[in-house]
């Protein structure tokens, strides 16, 4: 994949049409390539109408279903790491470890967040 130097030199509604293709095909990879990210689109299709029906405000609602994206966008950074490290070469390096173990960890914290704002907004 080269680098679309077409974007750089575009503005106002063309590049925001490009800058939003490219963040599709992001989509869609994560999507295609990601186990964790199909469960957790998977998820969010059944926990964004619930969050939207169980939501005393809009404000919890909102809070909920920004807490389910959160997770979501949180893997995509996570799988981008991990492409990148895997992109580096095969072998073992204590380093790329340690990035594919902190990306994971983010993952976990996020669940952990969007837990935690469920409970608070439905108690």
């Amino acid at each position: 994949m080269e680098f679309d130097k077409d974007l750089l030199k575009q503005r106002g509604l063309k590049r925001f049409w490009l800058a939003t293709q490219y963040s599709w095909k992001g989509a869609k990879a994560a999507y295609r390539e990601e186990p964790a990210f199909q469960y957790e689109a998977h998820a969010a299709l059944v926990l964004i109408p619930l969050a939207i029906w169980l939501a005393d405000t809009v404000t919890a609602g909102a809070a909920m279903i920004a807490a389910v994206l959160f997770v979501m966008l949180v893997e995509i950074l996570n799988s981008a790491i991990e492409a990148v490290v895997d992109r580096i070469g095969p072998e073992r390096h204590e380093l790329a470890g340690r990035a594919k173990d902190m990306g994971s960890a983010a993952v976990f914290l996020a669940i952990c967040i969007a837990i935690l704002v469920w409970v608070a907004a439905l108690i």
